[in-house]
This record gives C-alpha cells, sequence and structure tokens, in this order.
C-alpha cells in the first residue's frame, strides 16, 4: 500500500490565504521511498504572526518556485495514494483548492488522519500535538511548524501506528472493525485492511490465552495470588525502627552513590513512627523537598507489619496518588527486607465495568458518532493493555468523558457473584487488593464516601495518614454536602427514557414485548404509564430550574464572582419574593417521583424474579440503578427546597449564558469540625496530618479549629510539628516588594494597578528571558494582562501563555511553558498549587494579589457569620488564614529543588502597608525579603541573578 504523507504551511486558515512550504513523503510497503519538499511563492505578504511560528518570511519566498510548479510535480506523486496528515482536514482543504486553481481534477483518494490513529492505538497518549507524540515516541523534531520537518516526523509516527496495528490481538483488530464499519471517513476501511493483513501474516494467533467473552485483556483471574512473606519474615525486622531505618540506609546508600541523610525527613521518620507506637495524632509540617512520601511510607510500614496492623494513606489528588504507586512503591519494595502488598484504592467510578462495556459493544450503541467509535476503539486497546482497568490511564478528547460513564463501574447495577464478569472485574480486583494489602493508598473522597456508606467500602483501619491535609476540611464539606446538577437529574430521566428506541425503559419494552403473554402486556402497560410521569417530572424540572435561573440572574453580580458565573444564596428566614411558587412546583414533582417511582419499584421486584426467563436481567440491573439514583436526586431536591438543617449553608449557581442548564444547587455544612472528631479523630488510634502549608505564622492554631482539633487538649492526644526547610531558601530566593506600587480599590484603582503592572512584568520578563509564572486571583484580570502583555513581549521573542486563554488544562500550558525556552505563563486558581516545574524552566514567580477568597461566596459568608457569632474576628480567624496558606502553596511553586534559585515579586503591598501582612511574609520558610522602589526592581533582579552565578 502506498502512502503519501502531507503537510503544509500557510499564510492563515481562512479561503484567502496561501501555501508558503510544501512536506511530501511517501511510504511503500513500510518504508520511507520517496519525498518531494519546496518553499512557495504565495504571492502575498506571510503576516509576522506565520514568520515567528514558522520561521519562514518573505525573503526565504521570494524566489520560492510559484503553486502551479510545485503542484505538476506533487500530482504524480499523489497518484494511487492514501493520502495521510496530522489533522488532515486542514491540509486537504488546502491541496483541493491549490489542485482546482490550476486546473487538476480534485484528490478524491482515500484519506486518513494520525490523530484518529495516535487516539485509539496509545489511549494513554496525553497530547497529540505533533512535538509530544515525537516527545514521547523519541522521534526527533528539529524544526516544529516547518512543512519538511513535520511531514517527515508525521510519516515516521504513522509507520509506529502501522507496527502498532499488527501488534493488536486479532480479535482486538476483529472489534475495532466491527466498531468503525458503518463511519463515515476510511478510517474504518483501513482497520480492516490491517485486519486482513495481520490474518494473511500471521495466521497462528499467539493472544488466545488472553481471550474471554470475545475480548482481550491483559488480566487474569483475581484471588489467587501467591503470599509475599512467610511469618518468620516479620521476626527477623529489628525490634526497634532506629535499627531498621539503619539497615534501611546500608540499603540506599549501596544503590544511590549520592545518598545523604535529610534531617527533616529523618525527623519526620522518627515522629511518624513515634505516634503510630503511642497512639497520638500527630500534625506535621513539610516543606518541598523534604521527601516527605517516604518519611510517612517507611514508619507506615515498619509499624504496620510489626503489629499486623493496616494502614490507610489518603491524598487530595488523584495525580499523587498515581505518583505513590508509580514511583515511591516500587522503590520500597526494592528496599524493603521483607515483601508486602500495596495496593490503590480509588472511588468506584474510576474503574470500567466490564459488564457494561460488553454490552455497549455487543450493541454498537453510540450516541456521538465518531467520537463514541474513536472512544470505544481506544478503550478496546486499553482492554488488551491494563492491569487497573482505570480511567486514569486514558485520555480521552470531546465526548469521551460521557462515554465512559455509561460504562463506568457503579454501586447500584452491580451484578457482584452474578456477573460473568466478576472474577475479571476491575474494581472487584482492587478491592480484594485493598483487604489483602498492608498499605492502602486512597483519596480523601474516598474516605468521605466509605463514612457516608458506613465504611461499607475501604478495610477496617485505625492508623490512618493524610498527606495534602490543608484540603482535609474542605472536601470533607464537600463530600458530606450535597450538590445537584441540571443535568444530573435530567441525564437520569433521560437515561430511563429518552424516545420510542432509547433509554432503559424502552429497550426493556421492547424485549418484553417479544413474548405476548398476559404478564408482559401489563408491564409494557405499566412502563407506558411511568414514561408519561417521567415526561412530566422533566418539564416541570425545566420549569423549576428556568424559574431558579430568572432568579439568580435577578440578584446576583457576577463581577462579584470569579468566573463570571451566578451566585446567589438562600436562607430561610429571609426567601427571596417569588420562592412560594418555586415550593408548589417542587412539591408537584415530589408527588411525580412518589407516581414514577412506586411503580418502577414494583415493576423491576416482579421482573427481577422471573428476569432469566426473559432475559433481561442485564437490563433490569442496570434500571434498578438508575431507579435508586432518581431517589437521592429526589431527596437532594427536597433537602435544598425545604433547608431543614441549620448547619448547613444552601445557594446556587450558573454560568452566564446557558440559563437553566448551568444551574447546580448547593447544600455545604458550614462547621465539618464535629463530624470529623467523630469519624476520625475519635475512633481512629492514630492519624498523621502531613503538607508543606498547615502552619500560618508558625502556629497551627487555624487548622486545628478547622478540624476539630485541640493541641492543648485535656488527653494531650495531638502534636503538632513544624520541620526544618532542606533548602537554604536565604541563598535560594529573593522576595522583591514593589513599594511604591498602587493599592488596588475600586473602577478607578484597578486602571491605575493595571497600567503599572503591564509595563513591570514585561520589564522583568525581558531581564528574566520568560521563565516566569505569573499568578492571579482573578481570570478577568488575567485575561486583561494577558492580550496587553503579549504585544509588549513578542518583539522580542518572547511568548505569553494564559490559562482559560491559551488552554483551561493546566498540565498542558505547564508542558507548553517548560518546553518554550522564553515564555511567561499567566495562571489563577489551579496553578497556585501542584504545579511543579524544577530547575531553570522557571525562574521568577509574579504574585498579583494576596489570595484573599472572595468573601460574599456563600460558604464563607456564612462561616463568617458563624465566626462573629462567637464574637471572634471573621476577618483575622479565617480570611487571613486562609489566604496565608495558599500564599505559601504560591510561594512554593518557585524553589522545588536543592539547586532552583529565583525571585518572588509580590505586587500587592499589603504584605508590608498592612497589619495583618506580617502574617504573610513571617509564614515564609526563611527568603531574602526586600522592598524597594519599582525602578529599582530589575536592577536588583539583575544583581541577585549575578551573584548567585557567581
Amino acid at each position: 500500500m502506498k502512502f503519501a504523507v502531507l503537510d503544509f504551511e500557510t499564510t492563515g486558515s481562512t479561503a484567502t490565504d496561501r501555501i508558503i512550504q510544501v512536506g511530501l513523503f511517501l511510504i511503500n510497503d513500510h518504508e520511507m521511498t520517496d519525498r518531494y519538499t519546496s518553499l512557495v511563492n504565495p504571492g502575498i505578504s506571510i503576516p509576522s504572526s506565520i514568520t515567528t511560528l514558522t520561521g519562514i518570511d518573505d525573503e526565504m519566498v521570494k524566489d520560492a518556485p510559484p503553486m502551479e510548479e510545485v503542484i505538476a510535480h506533487m500530482v504524480p506523486l499523489l497518484q494511487d495514494a492514501v493520502l495521510v496528515g496530522h489533522n488532515i482536514a486542514f491540509d486537504l482543504s488546502f491541496l483541493q483548492r491549490a489542485l482546482d486553481d490550476n486546473g487538476y481534477f480534485p484528490f478524491d483518494g482515500r484519506v486518513l488522519d494520525t490523530m484518529d490513529a495516535l487516539r485509539v492505538l496509545f489511549p494513554g497518549l496525553s497530547s497529540l500535538q505533533l512535538s509530544m507524540v515525537c516527545h514521547a515516541f523519541g522521534i526527533e523534531h528539529e524544526r516544529p511548524h516547518q512543512a519538511d520537518s513535520d511531514a517527515e516526523v508525521t510519516a515516521l509516527i504513522w509507520l509506529r501506528c502501522m507496527e502498532r496495528f499488527q501488534s493488536l490481538p486479532l480479535l482486538t483488530l476483529q472489534r475495532l472493525e466491527m466498531v468503525f464499519a458503518d463511519s463515515a471517513g476510511d478510517f474504518g476501511w483501513f482497520v480492516s485492511e490491517m485486519r486482513q493483513y495481520k490474518e494473511l501474516h500471521q495466521p497462528l494467533d499467539p493472544d488466545m490465552d488472553r481471550y474471554f467473552r470475545q475480548f482481550a485483556l491483559n488480566v487474569g483471574e483475581w484471588g489467587d495470588e501467591e503470599p509475599v512473606r512467610e511469618e518468620e519474615d516479620i521476626l527477623r525486622l529489628p525490634d526497634d525502627f532506629p535499627s531498621f531505618y539503619d539497615q534501611l540506609k546500608q540499603e540506599l546508600r549501596q544503590r544511590f552513590a549520592a545518598y545523604e541523610d535529610r534531617e527533616s525527613q529523618v525527623q519526620m521518620l522518627s515522629e511518624v513512627e513515634t505516634a503510630f507506637e503511642d497512639g497520638k495524632h500527630l500534625m506535621i509540617e513539610a516543606g518541598t523537598g523534604t521527601g516527605k512520601s517516604l518519611g510517612y511510607l517507611i514508619p507506615s510500614l515498619y509499624y504496620g507489619l510489626k503489629q499486623e496492623k493496616k494502614v490507610l494513606v489518603s491524598t487530595h489528588t488523584i495525580n499523587l496518588q498515581e505518583q505513590l504507586r508509580e514511583r515511591d512503591v516500587p522503590l520500597l519494595h526494592e528496599l524493603f527486607p521483607v515483601g508486602f502488598r500495596a495496593a490503590v484504592l480509588k472511588g468506584r467510578s474510576h474503574y470500567l465495568c466490564l459488564r457494561k462495556f460488553e454490552h455497549k459493544m455487543n450493541t454498537l450503541d453510540f450516541e456521538h458518532g465518531k467520537e463514541d467509535r474513536i472512544t470505544a476503539g481506544q478503550m478496546l486497546v486499553w482492554l488488551g493493555e491494563t492491569k487497573h482497568g482505570d480511567e486514569e490511564e486514558l485520555h480521552f478528547a470531546n465526548k469521551g468523558k460521557q462515554f465512559w460513564q455509561s460504562v463506568e463501574s457503579d454501586t447500584d447495577s452491580c451484578l457482584n457473584r452474578a456477573c460473568p464478569w466478576f472474577k475479571k472485574c476491575f474494581y472487584h480486583r482492587a478491592r480484594h487488593e485493598a483487604n489483602t494489602a498492608d498499605v492502602i493508598i486512597t483519596n480523601h473522597s474516598l474516605l468521605f464516601t466509605d463514612m457516608k456508606a458506613e465504611n461499607r467500602l475501604l478495610p477496617g483501619y485505625k492508623h490512618l495518614v493524610i498527606d495534602e491535609a490543608h484540603h482535609f476540611e474542605e472536601v470533607a464539606g464537600k463530600h458530606l454536602g450535597i450538590e445537584l446538577h441540571y443535568h444530573g437529574l435530567s441525564n437520569t430521566l433521560l437515561w430511563l427514557y429518552k424516545d420510542a428506541r432509547s433509554g432503559q425503559l424502552s429497550s426493556l419494552r421492547i424485549r418484553l414485548q417479544r413474548f405476548e403473554d398476559e404478564r408482559t402486556q401489563g408491564w409494557c402497560a405499566a412502563i407506558d404509564r411511568v414514561v408519561e410521569k417521567l415526561l412530566q417530572l422533566k418539564e416541570e424540572w425545566d420549569e423549576l430550574t428556568e424559574l431558579l435561573y430568572q432568579l439568580l440572574a435577578s440578584r446576583s453580580d457576577p463581577s462579584q464572582s470569579e468566573g463570571n458565573g451566578l451566585v446567589y444564596r438562600i436562607k430561610k428566614d429571609a426567601l427571596p419574593t417569588g420562592w412560594d411558587k418555586l415550593e408548589v412546583l417542587e412539591e408537584n414533582m415530589q408527588l411525580n417521583f412518589g407516581e414514577a417511582l412506586k411503580p418502577l419499584d414494583k415493576l423491576i421486584s416482579e421482573i427481577k424474579e422471573v428476569q432469566d426467563e426473559y432475559d433481561v436481567q442485564s437490563l433490569i440491573t442496570d434500571l434498578s440503578g438508575t431507579v435508586k439514583e432518581l431517589y437521592r436526586h429526589r431527596d437532594s431536591l427536597h433537602f435544598f427546597m425545604t433547608m431543614p438543617d441549620a448547619n448547613y449553608v444552601y445557594w446556587l449557581e450558573a454560568g452566564t449564558y446557558s440559563r437553566n442548564r448551568s444551574v447546580q444547587l448547593f447544600c455545604v455544612p458550614i462547621d465539618v469540625s464535629e463530624m470529623l472528631k467523630q469519624h476520625f479523630f475519635g475512633p481512629k488510634d492514630s492519624v498523621i496530618l502531613t503538607s508543606a502549608t498547615l502552619s500560618v505564622g508558625k502556629s497551627f492554631d487555624y487548622t486545628c479549629d478547622q478540624l476539630g482539633l485541640r493541641e492543648d487538649g485535656a488527653d494531650g492526644k495531638l502534636k503538632t510539628v513544624q520541620l526544618p526547610s532542606p533548602f537554604n531558601y536565604r541563598e535560594q530566593a529573593l522576595v522583591a516588594i514593589p513599594r511604591d506600587f498602587p493599592t488596588l480599590r475600586g473602577a478607578s484603582g484597578e486602571k491605575e494597578f493595571m497600567d503599572r503592572l503591564v509595563p513591570s512584568l514585561a520589564e522583568v520578563a525581558l531581564e528574566t528571558r520568560g521563565r516566569m509564572l505569573v499568578l492571579f486571583t482573578s481570570n478577568r484580570m488575567l485575561k486583561l494582562v494577558h492580550g496587553a502583555l503579549k504585544e509588549m513581549l513578542s518583539p522580542f521573542g518572547i511568548g505569553v501563555l494564559g490559562q482559560g486563554v491559551d488552554s483551561s488544562n493546566r498540565s498542558k500550558l505547564t508542558r507548553l511553558f517548560q518546553n518554550s525556552p522564553n515564555c511567561v505563563l499567566l495562571g489563577t486558581s489551579s496553578f497556585w498549587e501542584g504545579v511543579d516545574i524544577p530547575g531553570n524552566a522557571l525562574s521568577c514567580l509574579a504574585i498579583v494579589r494576596l489570595p484573599f477568597q472572595p468573601p460574599n461566596h456563600p460558604l464563607i459568608e456564612a462561616k463568617t457569620e458563624m465566626i462573629k457569632q462567637r464574637n471572634q474576628n471573621p476577618f483575622m480567624k479565617l480570611s487571613v488564614p486562609q489566604a496565608v496558606i495558599r500564599f505559601k502553596q504560591g510561594f512554593g511553586r518557585l524553589v522545588r529543588t536543592a539547586t532552583d534559585k529565583g525571585i518572588v515579586i509580590i505586587y500587592d503591598t499589603r504584605v508590608i502597608d498592612t497589619n495583618y501582612g506580617k502574617y504573610f511574609l513571617y509564614s515564609l520558610p526563611g527568603p531574602k525579603i526586600e522592598h524597594m522602589n519599582s525602578n529599582q526592581l530589575v536592577p536588583r533582579i539583575k544583581q541577585w541573578m549575578g551573584e548567585n552565578q557567581a
């Protein structure tokens, strides 16, 4: 088969734009056999933005051949070829126009896009950007955005794709062929060709032992693992932890030549082990570079193995869970003198339900056409690779997440042991591994889900390590509260009944209709009556959310909220006008819920008794799951509308554009400290709380208050420790505060502030050659700065990337920033923490405003009222500590290793002008702090960087 791999550089992407460079590579029989590359004289001037991107300017194309000459070379090469390109639709449109303009017939051969193939064949690829794919495949890409270089690497990528196709199990190829059989485009044809090629060249199928129910899997049955140690192995462990750690250090020294003890990590190891041994709680602040993960994993494992106790480790983010699984646990397996089991357990929806996926593949139920087919293809390939069946291993595009939701595991529709997939099931495998593990790595969300499920999800445990503990209280509020989105209830109703053919009730009715007995006729009639009620519910829900949206739009000030969305708090003792109308609507909905749910329960229980007879077991399982979901939505709505609990705050949110479809109802507990005490700090023997940011001004009072812990409690059960930083911040970080900067008060103050901020950022960026992260507290201000700063810096070859402007994906932006030698990155909320940019990629951090939470957010407002009732100052008790912890997180982005050096500029002069400013500066880990006039900023940076390079 002959492939022509094509790439164009053009003056832009509109119909009037022209081609300026061509790259065409031919592949025959899996080898590159020919190439044609040329610059093209477009006959028009090349825009400066294109020159910046491609490096091609007017001078370079002045003597190049015109398009008519170039196309004459290309046409014979394209003869009988399959056209391939990276995002080929763009290049194809230019090719067809060039052919037409120069009197040739349009290209009518097959067309394939490497992006479709990459998504299906490499489901774990985190980016389809050409340079990123080259990086992942180890392909050198010398000149990105030049057609010859782009076409060559695209050809190499296509060769890799064909290799990958041939390495797939035959059954997977056959399944892929079924998935793409009816799809528009040529990808389905190519999958079919690949399947035929495989059958021809590999008639014996080496993968048959991996097949189960017509799928190729990479897992066996769970439950028959060999033991990882003998009982006497534990007896050989030293009796005291210091002796054990000395042994471990010998191993570390042999393995890592540069290994040296870190004082702070050694102290952490000892504190954690002592807390476990003495049955105490420990709050331990450990800054960047401490080696915190090993600091708690080593003593947890030692204690757990010696005492035969399970230790649970909980993180805030799935990312950290993955990091512990991929990096820390394998290292400990190598170092530990005895075998141990470590398991990762996530919330159930993170795992694929194989039964649901099988049903989806057998019915080829693709709601979103090509998008769903590509996601299904991704997952078929991934099933042959994955050992965990966990969605973090997949990178979805567009509607992929919606497809996943239709096949994710859930409690309500699980057949448990009656499921043919039970012994292969990913979720039950993860549960089984957790039950047999010595240490279980989970996340805060699952801890609270387990608490609400009366501890039926996680194995019993008495020892808990909470990493990223500064988020624990916030996650508790979210999970112990209630959230109902417009789509939450709408989608559940649609799952039950979408139209006469799709939806669970429609599918059940069609299945039952085949049997013409009296019983099934009665069930079909019951389904028809229920559907009427469901349609009524949908109409009432639309009406209710439309009224809620109108209330929200009339009462909310979008300029007051961060995302410019609408937010409005509902207070039981001061209900808005017209609320009674909403209450009547909700009461009607409750009646209709009852009239739909009762007959549904009756229907399900009657059919369940004879489900095998009618072959509807799978349908009934899914249906009963959806019905339970509907009960939950009903109760959530009622809780919101009646506001029965005074310890909760109730509010509405919506976007400014999508009206009722964006409405969300929130009910969140104001104070969770009693619940935390009751479920965690009371019953557990030992809870270790750790994070880089737990103290405010060297005190742990704020975090203790939030969590309901008392440092000086009568039982003396809590100990707090602040570890010394392993970095020399005095030498590594300079904090500069331009003291003459204007304060930001009111609209007029903002203009003055912005007029000073943009030129100052530009001057600093020129001095540091980009390599600068600017943290904002407002999306609106970020967008204003983005445009102005880009204009100022582009003539100097310094790029500007903005969160929510260039991309909303944090890891993609971070990657782009790290791969651009001269670049400024502007970030808001999610960039204040969890972003790791070590080394030279980042040498300057600018904090535009102190990260205070908006005081008018309903939860902050309710907490403020509660603090006032106790005759305390909410600003000093809540706002300042919250902002200080966020500020410390932001500061922590700069120095990530012992060799990192850089500058932090704080443009908010409140740190030196106010009484509370000292809490921010005093909470930092000892950097050099200087304030100066803004005109001294760049000279001081230059001098300081020079000092540090000497």
